[in-house]
Formats: structure tokens, sequence, C-alpha cells
């Protein structure tokens, strides 16, 4: 048998073992949203990751915040996407208005509330992330990620 099918064999038959690559991905992910959200409970504020996620992305690009670039880098359809940021409205975090001069975009802003609630949960945030990357080498990480890229890039082409 040539190496690189042993090597594929190899690699699918870990795959079966551990039940698929999805299921495995899913059970971090959801200890990764779980982690998030007792932490946020604890500070006593009531946000959903993809809440979180959307009003840090508004908090990163500043004045020029637009639900077009929300949609462009969130992982969600637009019509999520707009279900989420409709709910930050309801809550009074954001604000949504025109882009002055550009009738067809969204231009998003942090409300003095929405900022606050960021202030209060960002450190946190931050620190999780720290936690996510205990003990990984750093070139070990890199490898991690152009994986992860390079599968994704594979269903891409499919």
């Amino acid at each position: 048998m040539p190496i690189f099918v042993a090597i594929t064999w190899r690699m699918l038959n870990r795959i079966d073992e551990i039940q698929g690559m999805g299921l495995h991905l899913d059970l971090v992910l959801r200890k990764i949203q779980k982690a998030y959200l007792l932490a946020f409970n604890a500070l006593g504020v009531d946000i959903t990751i993809e809440q979180w996620v959307i009003l840090y992305q508004i908090h990163q690009l500043g004045e020029e915040a637009s639900q077009r670039d929300i949609v462009k880098g969130n992982f969600r359809n637009r019509a999520t996407t707009s279900r989420v940021i409709a709910g930050l409205e309801r809550k009074d975090w954001i604000s949504k208005m025109r882009f002055e001069g550009d009738q067809k975009r969204f231009k998003l802003a942090l409300t003095p509330e929405g900022l606050e609630i960021l202030d209060k949960t960002l450190p946190t945030a931050m620190q999780l992330r720290k936690l996510a990357i205990k003990n990984i080498d750093p070139t070990e990480f890199e490898i991690f990620l152009r994986v992860l890229d390079q599968i994704g890039e594979n269903y891409d082409e499919s």
C-alpha cells in the first residue's frame, strides 16, 4: 500500500473513531459557547454569542460600520444577521440609520448602553480567548488554523 494511501486511510479511520469531524468540532464549539454564556451571565449581561460578536464587530469597524459589512464578516446568512441586529436595536444597544448620501446601506453604531455592555464584557471575552490557546504552542496553533481553513476550502470546492 503506498504511503499516501496508508496515511489517508488512517486519517479516515481516526475521523470514524471520533464519530466524525463535525461532531468533534461541534462539541468543542458548544464548550466555548457555554463558557462565554456563563461568564456573561455572571456579569449580569443577557446576551447571546451572536449578539456579542456583532456588538464587537460594530465597535471594531467604528464610524463606517455597515450592516452589509457585518453580514460579510459574519458566518451567518443575511436574514439571521438582520434578526440579531434587530434584537440589538430592541435592547437599545445599537442604532441603525442610513448612511448620508447612500440610502441603500444601513450604518450601525453602538449606543451608550451598547458601549457599556461591551466595556463590561470585553475583558472577560479576552480572558476566555486566552484560555482557548492555553498550553498550545503558537506554531501548532498556526497549523491548526491552516488545517481548518483547508478543510473549509475542501468543502467550498465540492
